[in-house]
């Protein structure tokens, strides 16, 4: 019997407790509620869609579109050369068994130099391609960050993170955080300016 009244005691002390504390947190809920300024509901950290604003931002476009010219422009010169060459070493794969020693000699080491020359020039154009659209990329970045720092200023933004799907480091974030749209009509204003 003293056992039941034990249990009996421990359930309607722990029952007090919980609703105790239950009714201290509801109001402490309902004092924070009521203290709440309008002001400190907005928010201050925002995001930018980064696939979505490169591929509607003009000016990324352009540079975009400059670089895959120079690319195929580059790749072009790249590949006439390689048919030279080739052609080259047809004729003489066509005329070795017909040349004397000492010619098929000196074209096999002019051949040779020829192969690696192309090889060297092939790697020198990739580097400096790719150094160009590193410096490229380089200034939409800029362009972009030097906007958003502007722009949080303004909106009075804390924080502006940038998405892409490529490289999700935020996997979740509500629409209404979103100002992709926004950013992308002013950026494209800005550049039309320059631009004239």
């Amino acid at each position: 019997m003293k056992t039941r009244a034990s249990i009996l005691t421990k359930i309607t002390l722990g029952i007090l407790i919980a609703g105790s504390m239950a009714a201290c947190n509801k109001a402490k809920t309902d004092s924070k509620n009521t203290t709440v300024s309008p002001d400190a509901n907005k928010e201050t950290i925002v995001f930018i869609n980064q696939d979505t604003l490169l591929s509607k931002y003009e000016y990324a476009k352009d540079v975009n579109k400059t670089m895959q010219d120079k690319g195929k422009a580059a790749q072009n010169d790249l590949d006439s050369r390689k048919q030279a060459f080739q052609r080259e070493y047809a004729d003489y794969q066509k005329n070795v068994n017909t040349m004397p020693a000492d010619q098929r000699q000196t074209t096999e080491q002019r051949l040779q130099r020829e192969s690696q020359d192309l090889q060297g020039y092939q790697q020198n154009a990739a580097a400096q391609f790719q150094n160009e659209n590193s410096t490229e990329a380089g200034k939409v970045y800029d362009k972009i960050a030097d906007f958003a720092k502007a722009y949080s200023k303004e909106k009075g933004y804390k924080l502006v993170l940038m998405y892409s799907k490529a490289n999700p480091t935020i996997i979740y974030g509500d629409q209404s955080l979103d100002v992709t749209a926004d950013v992308t009509k002013r950026l494209n204003d800005a550049y039309s300016k320059d631009k004239k």
